[in-house]
């Protein structure tokens, strides 16, 4: 068990009330000075960013997920140890230590320590939620969107100066600690991917062949859906749903309030994160699709990421980005059932298959609205489907909500934790820290989601360049 330093001091920060003797306190400018290099013209050195949840990574090992830039020349020269910022992302954690010799966008803030120090701990500092609210207070900016954090004034927010033996220490001891947290959340979400593939098995088969398994076939004249049953009918989306039938108009009230789902907010199936709410005069011009109960809404740019959600419930004021097309069913199909058609290997595939680009693959609406449906007539057969879904599905169900709660205790104790070494709550001193494998340090970052952890709508990933 973790105990506090034997004494401490108080310090005159509110947000960080006592500080254990030996340490230190000093402004961020006084640890870190603003290094500004620009890399020469035809460089071919390492393109880095700094992403929200992992931290500092070369562009190339991520650049399916975005966009390349065409040349670094004039960019910012990184060196390892370097503490790299994005003034416009900060404040959500988009900032650490870089391991990598590179270069990287202007956007970004390079800060390179003024004596010898343990730029990790630093890193670790920096993302803790106290660091981060600090840098949100700091930054400069008429909305969160907007929000800037400048050196000038991330220089001035005062940080811990442990003693050197002690950085170590602690960066040993936290990085042991999160290679066991990561590794149990990356084994949880694979168990959860599991069992979101066997629910999709279900949805699969119930909706392309029903639910008796001796019905006879019949060809549905499209290639890629194949056989289907006898009795059902095929017919293309247009015919059957309304696409993007209300939007918000120009004339909105500038002070109407909403929830904000965009690209980020989206499972497939399920939301996978909070909406952001936002005033229109403040939101961004692609919150436009209204969206009401019974619709369900399809991402049409990044496809890849099979973003589908069906709005269940009765709900008010919610919004949805441009990059979804919102299905509003017509009579012939229960809307339920649309829902689980479109989440549907077979047509979420095709989707894919029939979008256009590489980086930010999109479909545009018209070429959405011709993919076919197969279905059946009755909507008493299509209900039968849905409530055999529901019962397959439920012990999955529970079991994904139990190892998803698993997850998020164990993210909020990992959080606590790292808060508590790092501003010297808790004393690891005399902590013996086992040896942790190369790969397990290589690994520190837990096994991130795209779709919920690396992007944040359809400008491209959580950093800016």
């Amino acid at each position: 068990m973790l105990r506090p330093f034997p004494n401490y001091r108080q310090t005159e920060l509110n947000w960080l009330k006592r500080l254990p003797d030996s340490w230190g306190i000093l402004r961020t400018k006084q640890v870190f000075r603003l290094r500004i290099q620009k890399a020469p013209k035809n460089n071919q050195m390492e393109l880095l960013s700094i992403y929200t949840h992992i931290g500092v990574k070369p562009r190339k090992e991520l650049e399916q997920r975005g966009n390349k830039a065409s040349t670094t020349d004039g960019y910012w020269i990184v060196k390892k140890g370097d503490i790299i910022s994005n003034k416009l992302l900060a404040w959500m954690g988009a900032v650490g230590v870089s391991h990598y010799v590179g270069v990287t966008s202007p956007a970004y803030d390079i800060l390179r320590p003024i004596q010898r120090c343990n730029t990790d701990y630093y890193h670790y500092l920096f993302r803790t939620p106290t660091y981060l609210q600090q840098f949100k207070i700091r930054s400069r900016g008429i909305m969160d969107m907007r929000l800037r954090l400048y050196f000038d004034q991330l220089g001035q927010i005062p940080v811990p100066v442990p003693p050197h033996g002690e950085q170590d220490a602690i960066v040993l001891f936290l990085n042991w600690k999160t290679a066991q947290i990561n590794k149990f959340i990356r084994n949880k979400r694979r168990f959860i991917e599991l069992l979101k593939e066997q629910k999709q098995n279900v949805i699969n088969q119930a909706v392309t062949r029903g639910l008796d398994p001796n019905v006879k076939l019949k060809p549905s004249g499209v290639e890629w859906i194949g056989d289907i049953p006898e009795h059902w009918e095929v017919a293309p989306l247009k015919h059957l749903a309304s696409i993007n039938a209300r939007v918000l108009p120009e004339s909105t009230d500038q002070n109407y309030t909403f929830k904000y789902f965009d690209i980020s907010s989206v499972g497939t199936g399920c939301l996978s994160g909070e909406p952001e709410t936002l005033r229109f005069g403040q939101a961004p011009s692609r919150a436009r699709r209204i969206l009401k109960r019974g619709d369900t809404i399809l991402s049409t740019v990044r496809t890849y990421l099979k973003a589908v959600y069906y709005v269940s419930d009765e709900v008010e004021d919610w919004i949805a980005s441009t990059g979804f097309a919102a299905l509003t069913p017509k009579k012939a199909i229960h809307p339920p059932f649309l829902g689980l058609v479109i989440q549907s290997d077979n047509f979420i595939n095709r989707v894919i298959r029939e979008s256009i680009g590489v980086a930010y693959p999109a479909i545009a609406e018209t070429k959405l609205g011709t993919l076919h449906l197969a279905y059946p007539e009755s909507i008493e057969e299509q209900q039968a489907i849905l409530e055999h879904i529901a019962d397959s599905s439920k012990a999955i169900d529970q079991a994904i909500i139990r190892a998803q709660r698993e997850i998020e205790l164990m993210r909020e104790y990992r959080t606590r934790l790292i808060s508590d070494v790092v501003t010297g709550q808790v004393d690891v001193r005399g902590v013996e820290v086992p040896e942790v494998a190369e790969e397990e340090l290589l690994a520190l970052d837990e096994d991130t989601g795209e779709s919920d952890d690396m992007i944040d709508d359809e400008g491209g990933m959580d950093e800016t360049d």
